[in-house]
């Protein structure tokens, strides 16, 4: 997922980015571009199509108000104008977004094998992420550890590493409760 950098230097996930604080007058003239670009009859262009994604965004105030679905439909015409390994797993979790995580789990899990995406830290840190939206910790927990692994960048691999560790929290305290109801009856 796209991300930000805290006050620190960490990363920030897309969903957790407090977007009253990004800047609406850039914002704006990205906007107002975008809209030039495609009265010019460029609007099927990489730049243009990537441009009309981050406006996807930037038009939504709150995550829950993004329009998944078109952000799915714009990476679909990039994949043709473009195609790239890392524009898949972008559209797989844009997919996931709008259909479900299953959805997006199919799409990522067909790019395993892609031998450009073999040491991307972000072919695994996307699938657990789809783990833990299915209710799988254990395999979510394998997959930040992985992510985590394969990124030379330290905040990088802390963000994974802190993922792993909420992960396996979460199996935890589902076999914990799984063994306390299973005396009872």
């Amino acid at each position: 997922m796209p991300r930000n950098s805290g006050p620190a230097g960490a990363p920030v996930l897309l969903l957790d980015q407090d977007r009253a604080r990004w800047d609406r007058l850039l914002i704006n003239r990205g906007l107002a571009a975008l809209a030039r670009a495609e009265d010019l009859g460029g609007a099927r262009g990489p730049y243009a199509l990537q441009a009309a994604i981050a406006a996807c965004h930037a038009r939504a105030f709150r995550p829950e108000d993004t329009d998944w679905p078109r952000i799915a439909g714009l990476y679909a015409i990039l994949a043709d104008v473009l195609p790239s390994p890392v524009i898949e797993l972008n559209r797989a979790v844009a997919v996931s977004m709008a259909f479900g995580p299953q959805a997006g789990l199919d799409m990522v899990d067909a790019l395993a094998a892609e031998p450009a995406l073999q040491g991307y830290h972000l072919l695994p840190s996307v699938r657990g992420d789809l783990l833990m939206k299915l209710g799988r910790p254990d395999e979510a927990r394998a997959e930040f550890e992985r992510a985590a692994a394969l990124t030379r960048n330290a905040q990088e691999r802390e963000l994974s590493a802190g993922r792993a560790r909420s992960a396996e929290a979460q199996a935890s305290s589902g076999r914990r409760a799984d063994g306390a109801g299973a005396g009872a009856g």
